[in-house]
């Protein structure tokens, strides 16, 4: 997904959703800081994204340009529908986010993940696909490995789950 394709799905998800603000929680919220995001992070078709208010017409976004539908077979790229829990995320996350907006997005306000929020939340999830993107982040020096540690110290879950997306974090910087 390029930049100018996320800035498509936020405004059409404002459009369909009939709200101002946007929220992208998925990988290619790393395009809300990082526009020209290297290629190997930008592997997605799809934007995990949500109502800011109106959280239930996230499911109208699925439904109406998510996968499968006229809008995925006529750009190659859709949204996908989800709320704020499909993510774990550090205490704090809203007051970072990245704000993408502007005549591509027809001025509906596209919020994005800040890059660190994003990557403990790929840590947490672990999946192969995570585990890629957080390395190709640590690689290309888009994150820092204090500020990891210390937005996973402020991210809700117990301490055996905290030791191992901290292994997984210590593991990206070897």
């Amino acid at each position: 997904m390029t930049r100018a394709q996320l800035e498509h799905v936020i405004r059409a998800a404002g459009t369909i959703a009939n709200v101002d603000d946007v929220v992208v929680i998925g990988s290619q919220a790393v395009l809300g800081e990082f526009p020209d995001a290297p290629a190997e992070l930008r592997v997605s078709n799809e934007a995990d994204v949500f109502p800011r208010e109106h959280v239930e017409r996230s499911e109208l976004i699925d439904s109406t340009i998510g996968e499968g539908s006229p809008f995925q077979r006529a750009f190659g790229y859709f949204a996908h529908g989800v709320d704020e829990t499909t993510a774990i995320l550090p205490q704090g996350w809203r007051d970072r986010l990245i704000l993408v907006s502007g005549e591509n997005t027809r001025f509906v306000r596209g919020w994005c993940l800040e890059i660190h929020d994003l990557a403990i939340a790929k840590y947490a999830a672990g999946r192969e696909k995570d585990r890629a993107f957080t390395k190709a982040l640590a690689r290309h020096s888009m994150v820092k490995r204090e500020v990891l540690e210390q937005r996973l110290a402020d991210t809700l879950v117990d301490a055996q789950f905290r030791g191992i997306v901290s292994k997984r974090i210590q593991a990206d910087f070897l």
